[in-house]
């Protein structure tokens, strides 16, 4: 399935410098998908010189040229949304359904880039000198290194991608070696769209080696993560040494909060969108859930009712809403903190087990739990899988103080018919995004990030294209 990509530098596929590959596998059958290139530290240096070269082309280029070929590429995504819809479902296990979704969010964040290629403004400010002008301008900060997982690969490669081709720089992508072909889909399509040779760039193979070689070149000035808060820590501290600028959208652990007043339908129906899609491997992913006791009985049965309706497939059945765990070390991280959750004194009401029926593949029933305390280990280590701890709570003081107590601020659910405590509820919670009443939180024109060690800086919405620029300020005299 790989052989017509490879490493993408200078606007060409190529293998990798020794030729050398890795496998791919497709997690609803345990079967090899391919065999995708594997980047050499020689192919690095090449990807790093080619960025170089495109840069200084790119930059050049007038917004509304760039935004012109940006804009089509979001136009090519839609005409190969399915083909991507494939990629992502073969590789990551994704209800095809939802692939799609993706495809086409990637494509509403090229268009949206596109539009703020021409809206980067500068600034006049009022000289106190009658002999002087002053202003501000805005600067590409250069070639940029983008990190992408394995769990939304194209729309969070988009992002990157996108808002780097927006400020006038030129990218070198590394996916994530789980999924790597949907990316190269992204990348071709950059290419058919006319973007010059060396703008973009795409290395396929071991993660930590190449972004270690990135991070530690001259050429790169910043770096875009998407990872854990783990990973992150390692990115920032080796950024350190070249002081370059980073954003981070790292770990979550998303409460989801339903007050006394809520419609128990809508609640129930947001819940088990936000939760399940990508089969709860999700950074935003609501794994916390706080009900007030008034509603929890009702709320958690018929939560466990609609989980146990959702219908479990391989990722490239259209009919799936469930997709298998993206990999097998996932998938054992999964039925370790499953395990652990019981034995810390936690009932299952459903799952809980590896999903029968299924002689391959890393299937894992989605799983509801009760009896469960703020203490215990699934409270604080993320699941990032189909996991749902059920939780009461009686006032509103307290749920804030325990949905605020984790290290992670990300994203946060609110369900309540009350708009003085729609208000209260978002303002109250320490984390980056707060989605009430609706599942939705991540959609281009809106800025995606989160606080603490969820990580800094944002991608999507105005604010993004800032963290991809250099402010200068110009202090001119009108006589030499």
């Amino acid at each position: 399935m790989y052989e017509k990509f490879g490493q993408f530098i200078d606007g060409k596929w190529s293998p990798s410098s020794d030729g050398g590959t890795y496998e791919v596998i497709n997690p609803s059958n345990e079967e090899i998908l391919g065999h995708a290139s594997k980047a050499t530290s020689e192919d690095v240096e090449k990807a790093l010189q080619s960025a170089k070269r495109g840069l200084a082309v790119w930059r050049k280029i007038n917004p509304w040229d760039r935004a012109n070929k940006i804009r089509k590429i979001a136009d090519l995504i839609r005409e190969r949304k399915d083909v991507i819809a494939k990629w992502i479902s073969l590789e990551n296990g994704k209800p095809f359904t939802q692939a799609q979704v993706e495809a086409v969010g990637s494509a509403d964040i090229f268009e949206w880039n596109a539009e703020e290629t021409k809206r980067i403004y500068g600034q006049i400010i009022e000289s106190r000198f009658e002999t002087t002008r002053m202003s501000v301008k805005y600067e590409p900060v250069g070639v940029v290194a983008a990190l992408s997982p394995w769990n939304f690969p194209t729309i969070l490669a988009a992002r990157k991608i996108s808002t780097a081709l927006a400020a006038g720089c030129s990218v070198i992508c590394k996916p994530d070696v789980v999924t790597p072909g949907s990316v190269m889909e992204l990348v071709d399509i950059c290419n058919q769209a006319g973007i010059p040779p060396g703008v973009v760039n795409l290395l396929s193979g071991d993660p930590p080696s190449i972004a270690s070689q990135l991070i530690a070149s001259d050429i790169v000035k910043k770096i875009s993560i998407t990872g854990s808060t783990r990973v992150g820590k390692l990115v920032l501290k080796q950024a350190a040494d070249k002081v370059q600028r980073v954003t981070m959208e790292l770990s979550g652990h998303a409460p989801f909060i339903v007050h006394d007043d809520a419609n128990i339908h809508k609640a129930i129906d947001m819940a088990i969108m936000a939760k399940y899609r990508n089969t709860g491997q999700v950074c935003i992913s609501p794994s916390r859930f706080f009900i007030h006791e008034s509603k929890k009985e009702e709320f958690t049965k018929l939560f466990v009712e609609k989980t146990l309706q959702l219908k479990m497939g391989p990722g490239i059945n259209k009919d799936s809403d469930l997709g298998p765990i993206t990999t097998a070390k996932r998938l054992g991280e999964i039925e370790d903190l499953v395990e652990k959750t019981k034995q810390e004194g936690a009932t299952v009401l459903c799952g809980g087990k590896r999903a029968a029926g299924f002689n391959k593949g890393y299937f894992y029933e989605a799983t509801v739990f009760d009896n469960v305390k703020d203490d215990f280990t699934i409270m604080t280590a993320e699941p990032f899988g189909p996991l749902s701890p059920m939780l009461s709570f009686k006032h509103f003081d307290e749920v804030i103080e325990r949905a605020n107590n984790h290290d992670a601020g990300l994203a946060a659910y609110v369900a309540t018919n009350s708009m003085e405590k729609a208000q209260k509820t978002s303002d109250a919670l320490e984390t980056g995004m707060v989605a009430v009443n609706t599942p939705v939180v991540a959609i281009a024109e809106a800025p995606f990030g989160g606080i603490k060690q969820s990580g800094y800086g944002r991608e999507g919405g105005s604010e993004a294209i800032k963290d991809y620029l250099n402010a200068k300020y110009i202090h001119l005299g009108l006589s030499g």
